[in-house]
């Protein structure tokens, strides 16, 4: 059984909508995960925030210009009167829900309720679309299986045992639709899995499922060897180990979600990157093994801020990293890259909320300094030990600009720079016609 998931822009207009059956084949077995119809989940945030602040008729307002847009959806998607109107009820369920919530106390817990609808929306526009043209299928509620613990980790073992008897109960029917994004928490409260989680639910799906294959469908064929907004003669990437394709999610490539490869790479599920808008190209396969002695991509991760701690303490010191960390692990800030010398430590952040509170208790220890509009820029391949030469053709690449650290030797499979965002441009070009 197979796991297809469509993202945004591929569920984006009815036309969209209905061209997916040139890719869905009603004639397998396979699961289809759909994410909000593009602009929704934005949407939203808005409508959320406005609640939040307690602003009602502005939430109101952005009510309406949603409901608006779907109902013109509806009318493109549909051709029966009956079926419209089927549509019409489905709008009517979800926008009134979000009315009624000016009607509560508004709290994070409600906000998420908010941030659900899209989802919820377009599967079941979809399942009533299929329905139309006398296509059979199941719609499967996301939040009957799909469940996270109380540190916010989803439970591939429940999603097993709950999707299993759901699926065993239509052996007839081989199309079944469901949500992405969207879950429950250790409470049993409607929660998701944060922004781009429609990737991560195919992902636990296959993996709870023991899919034979995850297809992520976008509108790009495949990861590219760089980022083709901004350099020109960009070419997908044909194969990718799943260390490579995390290294490369984490630090830009925007096509996957970065925790998404993890569930399949656990239990070896092969996962295809594809393109909506040309279903006959390659795209990418990802897979536990990949192509060796080779400089595969490039990616660059922006919002980066970079702090230095120097203090004559660490000379010969030990446990002085350990204390570093502790401070970061107290405010749940993760740190992307990291540096050393005998006397001072370099690492840098992409979560600045509490950036005032570490920086105080950073200063204990020594002279802090901090630089920000920091860019890391990531060269994923086969980089073992044994090589020779990659490292060297990166740096030549990127001579002429300034770097503020380097990451080498911590992965077999990335090679990580430190730039100031606006020699982003540049670096990344520079190195694609030096590399590639």
């Amino acid at each position: 059984m197979k796991v297809l998931k469509f993202g945004g822009t591929s569920v984006g207009s009815a036309e969209r909508m209905k061209k997916l059956l040139d890719i869905i084949d009603p004639a397998e077995r396979q699961i289809v995960v759909l994410s909000a119809v593009s602009g929704t989940t934005n949407s939203l945030v808005e409508i959320g925030q406005a609640y939040l602040s307690g602003d009602k008729k502005k939430a109101s307002e952005l009510i309406k210009i949603l409901k608006d847009k779907y109902e013109d959806l509806i009318k493109a998607l549909y051709a029966k009167p009956q079926y419209l109107e089927q549509g019409k009820e489905v709008i009517d369920y979800h926008f009134g829900l979000l009315s009624q919530l000016a009607n509560d106390h508004f709290t994070t817990i409600e906000d998420k309720v908010v941030l659900a609808q899209g989802e919820l929306l377009s599967t079941t526009l979809y399942h009533v679309y299929l329905k139309e043209i006398g296509v059979t299928s199941v719609l499967l509620p996301a939040l009957d299986f799909m469940r996270i613990d109380e540190d916010n980790e989803p439970m591939v073992d429940y999603i097993t045992d709950h999707l299993t008897p759901l699926l065993e109960a239509h052996p007839g029917n081989k199309l079944f639709i469901t949500q992405g994004y969207i879950c429950r928490n250790s409470f049993g409260e409607i929660d998701n899995l944060r922004r781009g989680g429609s990737d991560y639910t195919a992902s636990l799906i296959g993996a709870g499922i023991r899919s034979e294959e995850v297809q992520i469908w976008t509108d790009i064929d495949g990861m590219h060897n760089n980022d083709p907004r901004i350099v020109k003669g960009t070419t997908p990437i044909a194969q990718l180990s799943f260390d490579e394709a995390a290294e490369l999610a984490y630090f830009g490539a925007k096509i996957l979600h970065p925790q998404s490869v993890f569930p399949a790479q656990k239990y070896r599920i092969p996962v295809r990157l594809l393109n909506t808008m040309d279903p006959k190209a390659p795209g990418t396969l990802i897979t536990n093994t990949s192509e060796k002695d080779r400089i595969k991509s490039i990616a660059a991760k922006d919002g980066i801020t970079a702090i230095k701690i120097q203090s004559s303490r660490m000379l010969l010191a030990y446990g002085f990293l350990r204390r570093v960390f502790e401070v970061f692990e107290r405010y749940k800030t993760s740190i992307d890259m990291i540096t050393t010398s005998e006397v001072a430590v370099s690492l840098t952040i992409d979560d600045t909320l509490y950036l005032g509170d570490i920086i105080k208790e950073l200063e204990t220890f020594g002279t802090v300094d901090i630089d920000k509009n920091q860019t890391i820029i990531c060269v994923v391949g086969d980089f073992g030990a044994e090589k020779h030469g990659y490292a060297a053709r990166v740096l030549e690449a990127v001579k002429h600009i300034p770097l503020r650290m380097i990451s080498y030797g911590g992965s077999e499979n990335n090679l990580s720079l430190l730039i100031a965002t606006y020699d982003k441009t540049e670096a990344l070009r520079s190195l694609h016609n030096r590399l590639f």
